[in-house]
């Protein structure tokens, strides 16, 4: 066993390797030029590499392993394969969530040089099976076999129709320590040797085997198997689980194979996302993510932000956020009416909205019975009608009516008066600041976000109804590519009429160019709704990021999750999960660049530390122009 002791400093530990290996020089050389330089020499002497630097600090060399950098490592090589290889034989390895290096070396030969072996071989064979006909022996199907695919072979290589490849395939697996290692190496063999694939670990070679799955194309431990061109270009792993597209935002790292998932939801059949995730596991942070990509394409966004994680994105790229209260300087009127398209029917247009302010008011009045549901009915339509908004009228540019309005109206109808006493804090109480006043809030930027974290926990389904109905006025009016998210969503999945208007915008959003983007960490709730599963049916883009054990079984039974992607979800780190899109879906990595992780961070010791940052710039900014 070779150790090399961490306690004395080489001046490169990878090109000592490479000596052991006896590339150029022989064993009692290299023990002459293996010199040690202590630390304090290669300081006073300034001559400090970037391989120096790079090289691990000890490594120690065994037989069947080596220990570097805290890992235990080992090298395989592949010394039998069967007769026939199939498309793909590699995939079950290549997509193995195991921490592992392939190394695959081709070495093209001469057809002239093989051919000649051929002829010898051929002649070989044709006189064994000659020497057991001549002594009457019955036919060795093996050597038969063997003769028909050297003449076919040989036929093929005259026609240059195939070419003969020295192939090398190395496999070097990494594990904590040795009992990882040995579950690993059984795992791997099993996959291999149930295709009749046989492995060896590389005894005594160990050095020679990590260096040649290096990625340097280096083939020192020249373990070679002939194959012609079929069998070869069955090892090419580009089968594994990819989900990368031509065009669209990278949205993270496939787990399996490093590989870049590049998506565009545009280019779906509808442009619908949902993501689950347990508290703390990254789905506020991924949407921040994909929205600071996707605003790279002129995409407006448009955010429904209950704990007013969004404020510092809005900031950085200039968006608009407003935050709604009780006391809030922004108001929405909900009675103000969508202007018609083109191609639609005005009295249709207002039937419709008619409709779902009935809805908003079951939300804020705490239920309607049927004689009450009447009620409101007939008094949203005469408050129109005060205004001269009918179904026969044009009201493009007529001032819409108010709460108050509405209330005046209510108050002169029969059966009211238990309506009236629910209705009288939206339009002289605390929240009549916010409902009972003209809308002012235009929503014309690249980002917009409204922020509901200080509403009343009562009132945020009735607010999220409202702000999600006026921007879905403004999305009809105005056709353009948007992506409506919706934070929290399980909020609104707490009454039928927030869930299903949430679900119109779902089934509808396509035809005016938007996709709604549904983040929840409360499963449950959501999937409880009447409304819960036709919204994750509807969305052709799914994220699940890590999840609690209670939530997990519903979760793979919605998505029809294997059990090991079951236990994935589970187990997965902060960030990690499985990405679908359409029938496609892999395991997935959410990574951001270091500005990125800045502007999106949602870590409250982050969160702190900017701020910090942005308050002593401002200090020394005012003091320099004091001075």
């Amino acid at each position: 066993m070779f150790y090399f002791n961490a306690g004395t400093w080489y001046t490169s530990v990878m090109s000592l390797l490479s000596d052991l290996l006896g590339n150029s020089k022989p064993k009692e050389e290299i023990k002459t030029t293996a010199v040690p330089v202590l630390p304090g020499e290669i300081y006073q002497s300034a001559k400090l590499q970037l391989q120096d630097i790079l090289a691990p600090a000890a490594l120690e060399v065994s037989s069947k392993s080596i220990r570097i950098a805290g890992k235990t490592s080992r090298t395989f090589f592949v010394m039998s394969y069967p007769r026939y290889l199939t498309d793909g034989w590699l995939a079950p390895i290549v997509n193995l969530d195991k921490v592992f290096d392939i190394g695959i070396h081709i070495h093209p030969i001469a057809t002239e040089k093989i051919l000649s072996q051929f002829k010898k071989k051929v002649a070989e064979v044709q006189s064994q099976i000659s020497t057991r006909e001549s002594k009457g022996l019955v036919r060795d199907p093996i050597l038969d076999t063997a003769y028909r695919d050297l003449e076919q072979l040989r036929d093929s290589l005259q026609q240059a129709q195939e070419k003969i490849f020295s192939v090398g395939l190395y496999i070097t697996i990494y594990a904590d320590d040795e009992d990882e290692l040995f579950k690993t190496e059984n795992e791997i063999r099993s996959l291999l040797e149930s295709k009749l694939i046989y492995l060896k670990p590389a005894l005594f070679q160990q050095v020679e085997g990590f260096m040649s799955v290096a990625p340097v194309g280096n083939d020192q431990l020249q373990v070679h198997t002939k194959l012609n061109t079929g069998p070869v270009s069955s090892f090419f792993p580009f089968i594994s689980s990819e989900l990368t597209d031509n065009k669209g935002i990278l949205y993270g790292i496939n787990r399996h194979n490093s590989g870049l998932v590049i998506f565009d939801r545009y280019s779906l059949p509808n442009y619908n996302s949902v993501i689950f995730a347990t508290s703390g596991a990254g789905k506020s942070y991924a949407t921040k993510l994909e929205i600071l990509r996707t605003m790279m394409f002129d995409t407006e966004v448009i955010v429904i932000d209950p704990e007013r994680e969004y404020e510092y994105l809005a900031e950085a790229v200039g968006g608009r956020y407003f935050n709604i209260s009780l006391s809030s300087e922004h108001h929405i009127n909900p009675f103000d009416v969508p202007k018609p398209l083109d191609d639609e029917d005005p009295a249709d247009v207002l039937r419709t909205h008619i409709i779902h302010l009935v809805g908003l008011f079951r939300i804020m009045l705490g239920g309607l019975t049927p004689e009450e549901d009447s009620v409101v009915d007939r008094a949203i339509t005469e408050t129109y009608a005060l205004k001269d908004i009918t179904p026969n009228s044009d009201y493009s540019d007529i001032e819409p009516p108010l709460m108050s309005d509405f209330e005046m109206v209510l108050s002169s109808m029969e059966g009211s008066e238990s309506l009236l006493t629910r209705l009288t804090k939206y339009t002289r109480g605390t929240w009549s600041g916010f409902i009972n006043k003209p809308s002012n809030v235009d929503i014309n930027r690249k980002l917009v976000v409204f922020s509901i974290r200080d509403m009343e926990d009562e009132l945020k389904p009735a607010a999220m109804y409202i702000i999600t109905q006026f921007i879905w006025n403004a999305v009809r009016k105005d056709i353009k590519k948007r992506l409506l998210v919706v934070d929290e969503a399980w909020w609104m999945m707490k009454s039928d009429d927030t869930a299903s208007f949430l679900f119109m915008i779902a089934k509808r959003g396509r035809k005016y160019f938007l996709g709604l983007a549904t983040i929840t960490q409360d499963v449950g709730d959501f999937i409880k709704s009447r409304y819960g599963v036709p919204i994750i049916t509807n969305s052709s883009m799914q994220l699940l990021l890590k999840q609690s054990p209670s939530a997990i079984d519903n979760l793979q039974e919605i998505f029809r999750l294997t059990d090991e992607e079951k236990y994935l979800l589970i187990e997965s780190n902060v960030g990690e999960g499985i990405f679908f899109a359409g029938l496609k879906h892999v395991a997935i990595k959410i990574i951001a660049s270091y500005t990125e992780d800045q502007i999106i961070t949602s870590d409250p010791a982050q969160v702190l530390s900017i701020k910090k940052a942005k308050e002593e710039l401002k200090n020394k900014d005012t003091n320099q122009f004091v001075n």
